[in-house]
C-alpha cells in the first residue's frame, strides 16, 4: 500500500497529455499489487493463492518497467522507488516459494462465520 501511495504521488509529475495513458495505467498496475494480495485472502485453494500471487508479481514487473520509460523520458524524480519495487517484488516470490511448499490452513473469519 506505501510503494502504491508512492508511485500514485510520483504520476503527479507526469505530463498532463499522459493522463490517459501512461499516468493511468501505471496508478492501475500499482494498485493492483495490493488488490490481489487482498483478493488472496477470500480464494481458499492453493491454485488460487499462487495465481494472485503471480498477478501481483506480475504487476509489480509492470510498474517497474513503466516508471523506467517515465524516467527516460520526463524529468520525474522516481529513481529511488526502483529498489523499493524489486523489495516488494522479492516479498512477493518469497510468499510465493512458502506458498508453494506449505499446506493451506483455513481459517473462519467474520464474512464465512454465522453469526
Amino acid at each position: 500500500m506505501d510503494l502504491a501511495a508512492q508511485i500514485y504521488s510520483l504520476t503527479l509529475q507526469f505530463p498532463k497529455e499522459e493522463l490517459y495513458g501512461l499516468t493511468s495505467q501505471t496508478r492501475r498496475s500499482t494498485v493492483s499489487i495490493p488488490s490481489n494480495i487482498a483478493e488472496r485472502a477470500a480464494r481458499h485453494t492453493r491454485n488460487e493463492f499462487i495465481q494472485l500471487f503471480h498477478i501481483a508479481s506480475g504487476s509489480g514487473a509492470e510498474v517497474e518497467t513503466q516508471l523506467l520509460w517515465a524516467i527516460q523520458m520526463w524529468p520525474v524524480s522516481g529513481d529511488h522507488l526502483i529498489p523499493r519495487i524489486e523489495e516488494v517484488r522479492q516479498m512477493l516470490l518469497g510468499l510465493l516459494r512458502s506458498l508453494k511448499m506449505k499446506p493451506i490452513t483455513h481459517h473462519s473469519s467474520l464474512i464465512t462465520t454465522s453469526l
